[in-house]
């Protein structure tokens, strides 16, 4: 009989949902253009009703991540290009970052901030 273990037979490690909430949330509002998150009505923002799942929608689906960004952005900026910038910049950091595989990212643009 084998006494010995491999360490793939006993470690593991899971990530939570608000972990990837966050850095979706983080990398987004870093990027130029975003004034803020916009808000989110559905039963995913109130079990995480937390300021963390604010603007975004995350699911993990054949260990790849699907996130949906919902944001306001500033009026003088390209959204088209504040738009792959987010798409880029967040499947960057979750790859990055988790060691997971990104399917997609969708940018919901929710509103526009016009400066007086």
């Amino acid at each position: 009989m084998n006494d010995q273990v491999s360490e793939k037979d006993i470690s593991k490690t899971t990530i939570s949902p608000e972990v990837l909430h966050k850095i979706t949330r983080l990398t987004t509002l870093s990027v130029q253009g975003v004034s803020r998150m916009a808000s989110v009505k559905n039963s995913l923002a109130q079990v995480f009703a937390q300021e963390n799942a604010q603007g975004t929608k995350v699911l993990i689906k054949d260990d790849k991540v699907y996130a949906d960004v919902y944001v306001v952005l500033f009026s003088d900026m390209n959204v088209r290009d504040i738009s792959r910038e987010i798409q880029e910049r967040v499947s960057r950091a979750i790859t990055e970052m988790v060691g997971l595989a990104v399917g997609g990212v969708n940018i919901h643009i929710m509103d526009i901030d016009f400066h007086a």
